[in-house]
């Protein structure tokens, strides 16, 4: 009856990669001592009564490794971006030049570097869980599958196959966060 059984491996796939990109995404906002466009994505900024993102308040740039800076299109923004900088946890400490905001990103110390690994760990860590929760959704179907008549031959090959997607996605998320914590312990 259940022959005709065929997990959908695309979709378990592009859910696992899906935690990938969120950790890549997390990974960006880590600050690493290198002045990056992306450290500034997570800061929102009430603009016209509304969160926004910053980028869409003004230009982001990066015109030097240890600096970024902020256009802000609307003089009355200024303050408000400057305020959402100061309260985002980056420590950094915004410059005003006009409407530019410049954002001199300074040395990290030791202790510093540390606690980023950590919290890179804290996200690679994430990311296994969600990866592992993609996994237990596709042994559940083949296990509905197994109780409608799917053979242990066929159960046997659908397993493996989850199984070795989900150590694939498992060994990119290891291999991320060692890249990661090399680049936040860089001096």
């Amino acid at each position: 009856m259940s022959d005709d059984f065929e997990l959908d491996t695309d979709d378990l796939k592009r859910r696992m990669e899906g935690a990938m990109a969120n950790l890549r995404t997390e990974f960006a906002s880590l600050r690493t001592g290198r002045a990056s466009a992306s450290m500034l994505d997570p800061i929102m900024v009430d603009a016209y009564g509304s969160m926004t993102p910053i980028n869409q308040v003004g230009t982001v740039n990066v015109p030097e490794p240890r600096m970024v800076t902020i256009n802000v299109w609307d003089k009355s923004l200024v303050g408000k971006v400057e305020k959402a900088i100061r309260e985002s946890g980056l420590g950094i400490n915004p410059q005003l030049n006009g409407t530019i905001i410049m954002l001199p990103i300074p040395e990290l110390n030791e202790e510093r570097r540390r606690e980023l690994t950590k919290v890179a760990g804290q996200y690679a860590e994430h990311a296994r869980v969600a990866i592992r929760n993609v996994r237990r959704d596709g042994m559940d179907q083949i296990k509905k599958a197994k109780a409608d008549g799917m053979s242990e031959d066929d159960q046997k090959f659908w397993e493996s196959e989850v199984q070795d997607l989900t150590d694939e996605m498992i060994k990119a998320v290891d291999a991320a966060l060692e890249t990661k914590q090399a680049e936040i312990m860089q001096v």
